[in-house]
């Protein structure tokens, strides 16, 4: 039972049981799933500051955040007892394009020649995590939501805009991993 649990599940059953959060929370609580509102609930709960934005009663949102905490405590959980040992399978392909940017070490889900202290605390690590960082942020908040709300809420729930936002999305993701993300790592 273990090894089912550690093997990589396939779209067809990984795919539905997200999608059958929605539903279920609609149908226990009334509650939408997101992500990206739980950072909301917490500067509302923590800001004694009269800011608008969170200027509402954040305690009907708690159950959000007991939610991203379980999220949470779930990576843990998984980190600790159900990480594969194996290397992480690369297609060869793909192998061979990150070669030449000299990511070769594959033994975790982190190449370590990107996502290491020294290349963090490096000028250009720190300019990448912190504008990237601010992107995602400042994304979020112009799209009204993150990836899961939008693609997973929003489109389950036939909204428009959450449609035109998933769009963008993934054309985004694509403009980063096939043009912007070669040029930054060949620098």
């Amino acid at each position: 039972m273990l090894d089912w649990i550690k093997s990589p599940w396939p779209w067809y059953v990984a795919g539905p049981l997200i999608g059958l959060t929605v539903p279920t929370l609609l149908l226990i609580g009334n509650k939408r799933f997101g992500i990206s509102s739980s950072l909301r609930h917490i500067c509302a709960a923590c800001l004694p500051a009269k800011i608008p934005f969170f200027q509402y009663d954040w305690k009907k949102e708690v159950w959000n955040l007991f939610f991203v905490l379980g999220i949470f405590l779930g990576g843990i959980i998984a980190i600790q007892c159900l990480a594969n040992p194996l290397p992480v399978a690369i297609h060869p392909a793909l192998a061979a394009e990150l070669k030449t940017y000299g990511i070769s070490n594959y033994d975790s889900l982190i190449p370590t020649e990107i996502f290491n202290w020294s290349a963090l605390l490096h000028p250009k690590g720190l300019i990448l995590m912190f504008l990237g960082g601010f992107l995602v942020g400042f994304g979020t908040r112009y799209a009204g939501g993150c990836t899961s709300g939008h693609a997973i809420t929003g489109l389950s729930n036939l909204q428009w805009p959450s449609l035109v936002a998933t769009i963008c999305f993934m054309v985004g993701g694509f403009i980063m991993a096939n043009l912007i993300l070669p040029l930054i790592l060949s620098l």
